[in-house]
């Protein structure tokens, strides 16, 4: 038992890294424009994470698909809290972050769920509603951004569940 746990934790480690290197991907930040803050950061991590639990939710084993979405979302948000304690938050502000992000993060996941669908003003309307307001001294090419997200959500369409569970998310742009 000990060692199925080591071994789900490492591919939850895995796919957090992967999606964490998204996320610092300097495309964003000198091609589109958009300010390299932890904010948008974590934006990033959830835009490509919420692209992942949607597919895996449309996978026909979903009573795994479930169990693997749930424990990627509780490592990340580990990760992430871990991270405010690193820089000097003390308990209340990292419970009151953890909250905000958190409903974020369910925020961004109900507008992505039919992210397919939109045209493109609907996907820029969608994305200003959270970059905009953390990005005041640019004007990130939010088209490029779409275009980038376009792709990424065909990547994950096109992977297994078994791909996740290794850690293949090799999507490059």
């Amino acid at each position: 038992m000990l060692s199925l746990k080591r071994k789900s934790h490492h591919y939850e480690s895995r796919l957090y890294n992967k999606i964490l290197s998204f996320s610092r991907n300097k495309y964003f930040y000198d091609e589109i424009g958009l300010a390299d803050t932890y904010h948008i950061r974590i934006l990033l991590i959830f835009f490509h994470f919420s692209f992942l639990m949607i597919i895996l939710k449309k996978k026909e084993d979903i009573v795994n698909s479930k169990k693997i979405s749930q424990k990627i979302f509780d490592f990340m948000f580990k990760k992430i809290e871990e991270d405010m304690r690193e820089q000097g938050l003390g308990d209340v502000s990292v419970n009151k972050n953890m909250k905000i992000l958190v409903n974020k993060f369910y925020n961004i996941l109900l507008n992505f769920e039919n992210y397919i669908k939109y045209d493109n003003k609907k996907k820029i309307d969608l994305f200003n509603k959270y970059i905009l307001k953390k990005t005041n001294d640019k004007n990130p090419r939010l088209a490029e951004l779409i275009k980038y997200f376009n792709k990424y959500q065909s990547f994950c369409f096109d992977l297994s569940l078994n791909s996740v569970i290794k850690g293949d998310l090799n999507f490059k742009y």
